[in-house]
């Protein structure tokens, strides 16, 4: 029997981004998590910048994750369909990574949310760490 994942929570991000292999936590320059492999970085909170702002009020939006991903068509597939949380701006363009504001993590589910955190830890670690983790974590 299938289990149904929950929704997922912001705790599931630095769960799941923490706990694969290689992982180091730092700083960013205003204390925003950044989560490395090999010093490359697959996930990070980002400081608030002027591309991503809020249309109605102009407030530029505070709570932004960026993951990497492996390629422009799956950057494509998750930033085209207008009720997904993920997005861009042009500030991006051409940048394998999506974006996704904290306060609408909620609306993936903890699957989700992990195989994206998985696939932007595969996208940027070294291709013996990768095959190593491949080899113990078959594809879905």
């Amino acid at each position: 029997m299938a289990t149904v994942s929950r929704r997922a929570r912001l705790a599931d991000v630095h769960e799941t981004a923490s706990g694969m292999p290689h992982v180091t936590r730092i700083d960013g320059p205003r204390g925003n998590p950044v989560y490395q492999v090999g010093g490359r970085s697959f996930v990070f909170f980002r400081n608030p910048r002027p591309d991503a702002f809020d249309p109605v009020t102009g407030e530029r939006y505070a709570d932004v994750i960026v993951f990497w991903v492996p390629s422009e068509s799956d950057k494509q597939a998750l930033v085209q369909d207008p009720d997904s949380p993920f997005f861009t701006t042009r500030h991006f363009d051409g940048h394998p990574s999506v974006l996704v504001r904290a306060c609408r993590i909620g609306e993936l589910s903890r699957a989700e949310l992990t195989e994206v955190i998985q696939d932007a830890w595969l996208a940027r670690a070294s291709r013996k760490r990768a095959a190593d983790w491949l080899a113990t974590h078959p594809p879905r």
